[in-house]
């Protein structure tokens, strides 16, 4: 079978990753510059949420990415509660040159810490960094704050696509650790089919890592 056809059809792992943070901070652009390798400057915010998929391939395994881009408003604060659920990685987002942003990073581990499982796999983001004389929230404040949560800290730019594949890379590679090597049996997905009959919706009580079972 030809590469390409074998990383979209099998896969050895299969892992949900949830983005979190406040409106504005660049989530939606991190995963467009991850998935599809493009930046815009226009600024659409997500309704909700939106789901995304990629497959790499890493330490020898296929690993299929679910990446959940949720909406950071606080209205939909009651609706992404039920994402967490299931969530084998949270990239926790903020952005350099909004301080705020950086802020209430406190009311999304409070989030983590009541909704996700207590063993999820963390990253903290800080993006925009390619706006360097805008700059407000300082590396070493922000690595600081990192350490205390014993998580891993990296800084990205999606216009410049600095460190953003870095960013999932690290955070799939964490959670493959944590969950083990012990891949499951192959199998064929479809284009817009289900995964082991498990649905593509937050919240959902079949929606595992194959091969990890359940983050919990």
């Amino acid at each position: 079978m030809h590469e390409v056809q074998r990383l979209f059809f099998f896969h050895d792992y299969l892992f949900k990753l949830l983005l979190i943070g406040d409106s504005g901070v660049g989530k939606t652009c991190l995963v467009l510059r991850f998935k599809d390798d493009t930046f815009t400057e226009s600024y659409i915010s997500t309704m909700g949420f939106d789901l995304n998929i990629r497959t790499i391939e890493m330490h020898g395994k296929i690993v299929k990415l679910q990446i959940w881009d949720t909406g950071g408003q606080e209205r939909f604060n009651s609706v992404t509660s039920s994402y967490y659920r299931g969530a084998h990685g949270i990239i926790i987002v903020y952005d350099v040159t909004d301080q705020k942003s950086f802020n209430n990073l406190e009311q999304w581990l409070e989030e983590i810490k009541k909704f996700a499982c207590e063993n999820v796999s963390m990253l903290l983001v800080g993006n925009k960094s390619d706006l360097v004389s805008e700059k407000v929230v300082d590396f070493s404040t922000a690595k600081e704050f990192a350490t205390s949560l014993n998580i891993q800290i990296l800084e990205t730019s999606c216009k410049n696509a600095s460190n953003v594949e870095k960013a999932f890379l690290t955070m799939a590679s964490e959670i493959q650790k944590r969950v083990g090597t012990e891949p499951v049996q192959n199998e064929t997905v479809k284009m817009g089919s289900k995964i082991n009959s498990a649905p593509l919706w937050p919240g959902g009580e079949k929606h595992t890592a194959e091969g990890a079972g359940s983050c919990c």
